[in-house]
């Protein structure tokens, strides 16, 4: 029977390892929470003490954890998976970072015999927890092919876009596209809301043509509803797209939009706003506009 190995049980990986729980896989969980271990045990999963420990019990690990330095810490750190690692191991990464340090740590990993798929997700908390994410993986194909059902118990859309990083550079780009249609969603909101046009009235109206899009129908009504709460955090997006940016230096392209809504989320955070959901980049314009977009 196989065993799943799942480190960092989060705001996602809560939701997801309870997912594969109940698609009837069998997993080993490890987490800093000592409440959300407890939570998973009740649902039927086993624990360890160490990300080694992991790697000796398991036939496949999941990561899901912040950033590149979390991911690089637990996978060839001390207590690390690859000193627990044997040959066939497999580590599927779902963390989004950097597309380098994806490629770095299964360059270690290889050496051990160990494969690794890069396979970030798109979809936030809501997503999560009904397992209808978006997964794009990067790696070698029959790899892929081979635990394609694991990331389907998590997921909608489990997509291969290339070799190991392509996963990564493909969550860079839709968190782009996010964070740029957020902003002028909230640009325009706030326009029609300075001409004195209610902003809920716009949303309906423009919402089923060219401008609509699975991000305004998500984020136009919290942002109507004056509801910040996130499903996904400000700090959250700036790690993203600081990797997006530094991916891009590295590459020779240039992101100047991306360059311009990163200043707008760092304006956020020093008005200690980062913990909010990234639509509150509405805030950004409201304070530009000295107008409230709310229905």
């Amino acid at each position: 029977m196989m065993k799943i190995g799942f480190i960092g049980l989060g705001i996602m990986g809560k939701p997801m390892s309870k997912n594969l729980i109940k698609d009837g896989y069998s997993l080993i969980v490890l987490d800093r929470g000592k409440d959300d271990i407890k939570e998973l045990v009740e649902a039927g999963a086993e624990t360890a003490t160490s990300p080694k420990e992991i790697a000796q019990r398991s036939n496949v690990v999941i990561t899901m954890l912040p950033n590149s330095p979390h991911v690089q810490e637990v996978v060839l750190g001390d207590n690390g998976l690859i000193e627990g690692a044997k040959e066939g191991l497999v580590l599927i990464d779902m963390s989004s970072i950097a597309p380098l340090a994806s490629q770095e740590i299964s360059k270690a990993l290889a050496n051990k015999g160990v494969k690794m798929l890069d396979a970030p997700v798109s979809g936030g908390e809501p997503k999560a927890i009904n397992g209808t994410l978006s997964v794009m993986v990067g790696g070698d194909k029959a790899t892929f092919e081979q635990y394609y059902d694991v990331m389907k118990a998590m997921a909608d859309s489990v997509v291969h876009t290339g070799d190991i990083g392509a996963g990564n550079v493909t969550k860079l780009a839709n968190q782009v596209i996010v964070a740029l249609n957020i902003a002028a969603m909230s640009e325009a909101l706030a326009l029609a809301t300075k001409a004195g046009v209610e902003p809920e009235l716009v949303y309906q109206a423009i919402r089923g043509g060219l401008a609509g899009s699975t991000v305004l129908d998500a984020k136009a009504p919290m942002i109507l509803d004056r509801n910040f709460e996130p499903g996904f955090r400000i700090d959250l997006h700036i790690k993203d797209l600081a990797n997006a940016l530094d991916t891009s230096h590295g590459i020779g392209a240039q992101l100047p939009l991306t360059t311009q809504v990163m200043e707008m989320m760092q304006a956020l955070k020093a008005d200690n706003l980062e913990t909010k959901d990234h639509c509150a980049l509405a805030l950004h314009y409201e304070n530009l506009t000295k107008v409230t977009i709310q229905r």
